[in-house]
């Protein structure tokens, strides 16, 4: 499935429990998809992590999910599939969508470009899914890294996704590296820097997660 072994130097995120969120959550592993031929078709409405490699997309959903369910790797651009995850949140059903990151990628330019191709094929697949009636309410996470505001990957990410009009929560991933006194200057940065509001969150520490949810589960469709 593309994916890389987790560094054995490296100890594991804290899980947060998924009770704390005052949500169950259950979820499974469905599919690493290589084009439109390999998406879901349920209808379901779907919520794609798009970032940086190595920003901490699978991290996220795994603290988010509250178990280990997406893999993780310490080397950057190990991820070359879009891997798909149903997950049931109390009476909702919805798809997470870990896309591959932007900005490194193993492979050369060839793998730069098919990796492009089908990030542009899952987000025309997404506005087309937008466009049709009962299916419009899908969303788009875009994950910064907290340590580094204003990457000009990350720009160019947020002016893309903008074009495209989806919806787009911009994430601070990685909070709990920032010292107390750090963050305000930072979290003004961030939001200065890509014109919007940013949610601060923690895979370690949790930070962030709860509200995150409430953020997912108040799109229209979901509620």
């Amino acid at each position: 499935m593309g994916f890389g072994s987790r560094d054995s130097h490296r100890p594991p995120p804290r899980v947060p429990d998924p009770e704390s969120r005052s949500v169950k959550i259950s979820a499974e592993f469905v599919v690493s998809a290589a084009g439109a031929r390999d998406f879901p078709t349920d209808g379901w409405s779907e919520v794609a992590l798009v970032g940086r490699s190595n920003v901490g997309k699978s991290r996220l959903i795994n603290a988010l999910l509250g178990q280990r369910l997406a893999r993780t790797s310490a080397a950057p651009g190990k991820t070359r599939l879009i891997n798909f995850y149903r997950v049931r949140v109390n009476t909702v059903t919805l798809y997470l969508a870990d896309l591959p990151g932007y900005g490194y990628t193993r492979g050369g330019a060839a793998a730069r470009q098919g990796f492009d191709a089908l990030t542009r094929e899952y987000f025309s697949h997404m506005k087309a899914r937008r466009d049709m009636a009962n299916t419009g309410h899908d969303r788009t996470l875009l994950l910064v890294d907290a340590r580094h505001p204003g990457l000009a990957s990350d720009l160019s990410a947020r002016q893309w996704l903008e074009e495209l009009s989806l919806p787009t929560t911009v994430v601070a991933t990685k909070m709990d590296k920032l010292t107390r006194a750090e963050r305000p200057r930072v979290q003004r940065k961030l939001e200065a820097a890509l014109y919007a509001p940013v949610a601060p969150t923690s895979a370690v520490t949790g930070e962030g997660l709860k509200e995150l949810w409430t953020l997912i589960l108040a799109q229209p469709s979901l509620t």
